[in-house]
């Protein structure tokens, strides 16, 4: 377990109820971006992640990490996972998607197309990879 890590127990089983909710997350974010809703659309890309990281170390570790610093789900998927060229490419996915949570929802930043359209390719690549091992 990373050091610091705030961590809640989950039962392995219940990794496909976040997957659920992140796939609800991911739809979400498209319906929004149709209607023009960049900032929404943003805000349910980011929950999506989350919600997929959960997923991920659930599975592999029965725990889920707890708290704002969404760091510590990346620690925690790196701890749970075993390395591959494909677990370091989604990181780097993940870590792009919620670099963008503070600006995306807090900071009165307005996101236009060419933003949601960045952070979806970001949010394409690591469910992917995420599917691929739930």
């Amino acid at each position: 377990m990373p050091r610091g890590a705030k961590t809640v127990t989950v039962e392995r089983h219940r990794a496909k109820d976040y997957k659920v909710v992140a796939d609800n997350f991911y739809n979400g974010a498209k319906v929004a971006a149709e209607f023009e809703y960049w900032n929404a659309a943003g805000v349910l890309i980011v929950h999506a992640a989350i919600a997929y990281g959960d997923a991920v170390t659930i599975k592999y570790g029965g725990v889920k990490s707890k708290g704002e610093d969404h760091q510590q789900l990346v620690n925690l998927i790196e701890d749970k996972v075993a390395y591959s060229e494909e677990r370091k490419k989604a990181i780097l996915q993940l870590n792009k998607i919620i670099a963008h949570k503070n600006s995306v929802s807090y900071s009165g930043d307005i996101y236009v197309r060419k933003d949601i359209d960045k952070l979806k390719k970001h949010i394409d690549r690591f469910r992917d990879w995420v599917l691929t091992i739930l």
